[in-house]
Order: structure tokens, then C-alpha cells, then sequence
């Protein structure tokens, strides 16, 4: 901490103010119970947690890639960012969410998995862009703001939708259900992460940049109305008379 506060202000206020701005937004949508502060910056600290055990497995990951083969093909790309980037990323992200947060009493309400999922992964966003903007400066502050942050609350946003969805399958004891929905709440984001880097890594000269451009636009807008429906249709777990989804 206190090397954060003898670096640039400007700096660390451009890589933390997009991450605050989005958890502010997230937390006022959730209308039903407000989550207790501690909780969710317990949640926010263990998704700094979760940046460091990622890079941890990347830089493993990475190592073991190049041993095995040519790092400019296609399939150590795919590889790369979905096996390895993708999955220790949101693999660390739900670890750290399901271990806080499954056996909580705070978990009453539906929308409150998008809340603490979200809360982790800007946690991890957060922690992630502070490292990049002291090493890239101001103008890679600008970039993220507007792309890596906020891709990484919408990976949150698919990751506690289905992590809502999978305790209220298990308060009424939909065992299996419970089981798939908790497997989707990493696989989808894991994927949709993956993508991201994936379509970012490419030559823009190949016409990528316009693709990774539309595949935010289409990430943000979905996040967007899911976080709205799923707010305004949250309800109680326990109320057998609510939507599931």
C-alpha cells in the first residue's frame, strides 16, 4: 500500500476509477438487499487474490506452451488464451467467489450472484490495470477503461447469472440443475474470455480490429440488458413463486 501511494496519483486514479465507476453502477441495481460493505470488499480483495494466483498458473502455462511447440501458430493462440489465460483467470475468479460466498446467509436474493461475482472480477480488473497502466503509462488507462475493465465486469455479469441461478436451483433441491448451472458460471465466461483475447491478439491488418470492436459492443450490450432483467426480476431464493431466470 504504501508503494501504491509514493507512485503517480494520476496513474493509479486512472486504473482505479473505471473499476469503482462499475462497481458503484452494480451495486445500486441490486434493489431487494443491499450486501452487507465487509462482504463486498472481502470480495474485491479476493479478486486481487485471484490476480495473483493467475499469473502464477499463466507464467506456468506459458512456460510448458513454449516448450511444446512453435508460438506462432493458430493452435498455440487458441491454447494460450483459452486454456491457459482464460481458465486461470475465471477458474481463480470462481474459486475465490464460491468459497466466500456459496454458504453466506447475505445469499438470499438471485441477482445477488451477479453482484458478488462482478465485485470479484473488478476486483481482479482492478488490481490487473493498476500493473498495467505503472508499466504502459496513461494512454494504455484510456484503452482499458473502456475495453479490459469492462470486459471483465461482464464476464462477472455471466458468471453470477448463472451462479444466482445455481443456488436457487439448489434451495429447492434441483441437485443436477444446481450442478450445470455452476458449471456454466465458468465455462460461459471462461469462453467468452478467451474470445476476447483471442480476437484482441490478431493482426489488425487482417481486418481483426474491427471484429474485437464489435465483440465488445455486442458483450456490453448483452451484459447491459442482462443486468437489468435479471434486477428487475431478482427475487428472494427461497420464494417459489419467482421466475427462475
Amino acid at each position: 500500500m504504501l508503494y501504491l501511494l509514493s507512485l503517480n496519483p494520476i496513474l493509479i486514479a486512472a486504473a482505479v476509477i473505471p473499476a469503482i465507476l462499475l462497481l458503484i453502477r452494480v451495486y445500486r441495481a441490486d434493489r431487494l438487499d443491499k450486501e452487507p460493505p465487509s462482504l463486498l470488499i472481502t470480495l474485491v480483495l479476493l479478486g486481487i487474490l485471484a490476480t495473483a494466483l493467475a499469473t502464477i498458473t499463466e507464467k506456468v502455462g506459458v512456460f510448458l506452451l513454449e516448450k511444446l511447440g512453435n508460438p506462432r501458430t493458430y493452435l498455440y493462440y487458441v491454447i494460450m488464451y483459452f486454456g491457459v489465460v482464460a481458465c486461470s483467470e475465471e477458474g481463480f475468479k470462481y474459486l475465490v467467489l464460491n468459497r466466500r460466498t456459496w454458504n453466506s446467509a447475505s445469499f438470499n436474493c438471485q441477482f445477488d450472484g451477479v453482484v458478488y461475482a462482478v465485485f470479484v472480477s473488478l476486483g481482479f480488473a482492478l488490481w490487473e490495470n493498476i500493473n498495467y497502466v505503472l508499466s504502459y503509462g496513461f494512454g494504455t488507462a484510456l484503452i482499458r477503461a473502456v475495453t479490459a475493465v469492462p470486459g471483465h465486469a461482464c464476464f462477472g455479469v455471466f458468471m453470477g447469472t448463472w451462479y444466482g441461478l445455481a443456488k436457487r436451483h439448489e434451495a429447492f433441491g434441483n441437485v443436477e440443475a444446481s450442478r450445470a448451472c455452476r458449471v456454466l458460471g465458468f465455462v460461459i465466461p471462461a469462453l467468452l474470455h478467451g474470445a476476447y483475447d483471442y480476437i484482441a491478439s490478431m493482426d489488425s491488418g487482417d481486418g481483426i480490429s474491427g471484429l474485437f470492436i464489435g465483440f465488445v459492443v455486442v458483450l456490453f450490450i448483452l451484459s447491459f440488458f442482462l443486468v437489468r432483467k435479471m434486477s428487475r426480476e431478482d427475487r428472494y431464493i427461497d420464494n417459489p413463486s419467482s421466475r427462475y431466470f
